[in-house]
């Protein structure tokens, strides 16, 4: 008897494969919105199953604890975002340019993403530990940047620390003080960090200055 061919297409997911799907993304959901309150590290599990409207008891059907959860949240925000700065820089290929336009656009988020600014500062510096999203890729353009003889900063951890340290400043500052600063706030920042990474002043502030790319919203 002849056999059909396997067209290789997954099976659609089943009905409660889908209510399962949206419990969980309700789960990351509260997750990220308890840690943009600053309420991380204290939420209960009660906390985060109300905020996400969902039993108690359905909580540990997707996650095994509330650490597991948060860093899920974590990974998954912070990748979404990552992505999207991967599009933006395609096409770039000086690391330098890339490197900024990535700083410069992650510090305008004050303005075009609050939630997910609040969200970064929230989470603070434990976005450094995080595996996905944005310090993998800025460690792996600073990095790049010294292949290329274009950063001659000589430890890449260590500058990873210092440019998240003042982006965080710098969203902390506008949510602080909205009033205080523009989006033109964020290029400074590139430029002084360029210049601490190791290019020269005018070339710092010239990428700094440059036009930036459309990035699509979140």
């Amino acid at each position: 008897m002849a056999q059909t061919a396997s067209t290789g297409t997954a099976p659609a997911p089943s009905r409660l494969e889908r209510r399962k799907a949206r419990t969980r993304q309700a789960l990351i959901d509260a997750a990220v919105g308890l840690i943009a309150e600053g309420r991380g590290d204290r939420a209960s599990v009660q906390e985060i199953t109300e905020a996400a409207d969902i039993g108690f008891g359905s909580f540990y059907n997707h996650f095994e604890s509330k650490e597991q959860l948060f860093q899920t949240a974590a990974e998954q925000a912070l990748e979404r975002w990552g992505q999207m700065l991967d599009h933006a820089c395609a096409g770039i290929d000086d690391p330098a340019e890339v490197f900024a336009v990535s700083l410069r656009i992650s510090g305008r988020l004050g303005w075009t993403h609050p939630d997910l600014a609040r969200f970064l500062t929230g989470l603070g510096l434990d976005a450094l530990d995080t595996p996905r999203g944005l310090a993998p890729r800025a460690l792996r353009d600073i990095k790049k940047g010294q292949a290329a003889g274009r950063f001659t900063i000589p430890d890449a951890d260590i500058a990873l620390s210092a440019v998240a340290g003042g982006l965080l400043g710098l969203l902390r500052v506008r949510q602080r003080h909205p009033r205080r600063i523009n989006e033109t706030a964020a290029d400074h920042l590139a430029e002084a960090i360029l210049r601490m990474l190791g290019l020269p002043s005018a070339e710092a502030r010239k990428i700094a200055a440059s036009d930036l790319p459309a990035i699509d919203g979140l």
